[in-house]
């Protein structure tokens, strides 16, 4: 199949609208935004403080929510005063909602953003988009054919810092790039992603155990799998789909760049050895584009000692900031290139994010992170992650829209 381009999704979509709209309500741009939020954890009852907050300034509101742990379905409709729901298809049968929040762990994202665009309901879906470049492909599909609107929860691309920062690339500001690096570390004591285990699960009582495993492999209950799923290969893959996504979507972003030629991840479980964590505890990942550049993500949960983010330029070095972002000119070329400062506009926000998926809604307005480059994130990670655990050089295939060995 055709790889995609950015402008020839944005038209496909748009066509696709109208024929979208008969499954449920057409918003106007001053009607009251309606939200069913499915997963209701950590990450999910974040997003749901921030949207209660908002219901008045934004004219949003929390209708229903989904989990399939009752202690944590209970609280959320608590704070939401919403209906709750233990399956989330039956959510989705709600004409009344607009959009859906999904908050779940990474396994479920793929079939839940495809049901939850089959029923014509907008999506906001925490990142990582999906679990493969395959699933990414066929959600791409999806949201083309229906024409809703998907915003992946990479928050930090509502800091107009990296935008912007393409511009100067673009204008050639820096020369030409042929280096980006971006690191997101920490560092823990005894073990890592160890989140406390909740007293109160009880499978078969309060938590639909086969439900939470859906698309996964079958297993018997495991509570550190549930609390603590970003460290087994079967959900997540860890420092790679956790923490790289948010990083690299941010250097695609900045130049504008789209699939990785090629690929290589390296690391290992250095520093917890005895954990139960099946992902490394320290990993690096190598992007060759075909640009002509490469992209370095570096991580470790041993050491959070920062790495400065920035491109680098033959003329200058354009360095990210807690701030913006600044120029730095190579002292060779410093007669003709230009140092520069951007003060950033926004933030890794989550009322940030959901504003401007209401403004897509409401008024068509750009998605700061639209299912492409949630793609493109996804496609970045998984060579990484398939590298290091098959320990050979990946590439991507274009045409088939594949990784395959180098």
């Amino acid at each position: 199949m055709a790889s995609y381009s950015r402008r020839s999704f944005l038209g496909t979509a748009g066509a696709a609208l109208a024929a979208s709209a008969s499954y449920g309500r057409i918003v106007g741009a001053n009607d009251r935004l309606r939200v069913g939020a499915i997963g209701c954890g950590g990450m999910g009852m974040a997003h749901l403080r921030t949207l209660v907050k908002m219901r008045e300034s934004d004219n949003v509101e929390v209708v229903a929510v989904c989990d399939v742990f009752e202690k944590r379905l209970e609280q959320a409709a608590s704070l939401a005063g919403a209906r709750p729901y233990k399956d989330y298809r039956r959510l989705l049968e709600d004409r009344d909602l607009d959009y859906v929040l999904i908050a779940t762990p990474e396994h479920w994202h793929f079939q839940m953003s495809m049901d939850a665009a089959a029923a014509g309901k907008h999506i906001y879906c925490e990142k990582p988009m999906t679990q493969t470049s395959e699933q990414a492909r066929k959600l791409v599909q999806q949201i083309r054919r229906t024409g809703v609107k998907m915003q992946v929860g990479v928050q930090g691309m509502s800091d107009d810092s990296y935008e912007t920062a393409y511009d100067y690339v673009r204008q050639g500001a820096l020369g030409k790039v042929v280096l980006a690096q971006i690191d997101y570390s920490r560092n823990y004591r005894d073990d890592f992603w160890a989140y406390p285990i909740d007293e109160d699960l009880r499978p078969g009582v309060n938590l639909d155990w086969r439900a939470w495993l859906g698309p996964a492999p079958r297993r018997p209950f495991d509570a550190d799998r549930f609390a603590r799923w970003r460290r087994y290969w079967d959900y997540s893959s860890g420092i790679a789909s956790d923490l790289f996504i948010h990083r690299v979507t941010r250097i695609i972003k900045s130049l504008g760049l789209s699939f990785p030629a090629y690929g290589v991840g390296t690391g290992g479980k250095f520093a917890f050895a005895s954990s139960k964590a099946e992902i490394p505890d320290t990993m690096n990942i190598l992007l060759d584009y075909p640009e002509g550049l490469t992209v370095q993500l570096i991580s470790s949960m041993a050491n959070d000692t920062k790495v400065e983010h920035m491109l680098r330029g033959q003329k200058a070095t354009l360095v990210f900031t807690a701030e913006g972002f600044e120029i730095r000119p190579q002292e060779l070329y410093k007669a003709e290139a230009k140092a520069a400062v951007h003060r950033k506009s926004g933030g890794e926000q989550i009322d940030l994010h959901h504003r401007n998926l209401m403004e897509a809604i409401r008024h068509n307005a750009p998605l700061k992170c639209d299912c492409l480059l949630g793609y493109y994130g996804v496609v970045a990670c998984e060579l990484g992650t398939l590298s290091y655990r098959r320990r050979k050089y990946m590439a991507w295939d274009r045409a088939r829209e594949r990784a395959v060995p180098a």
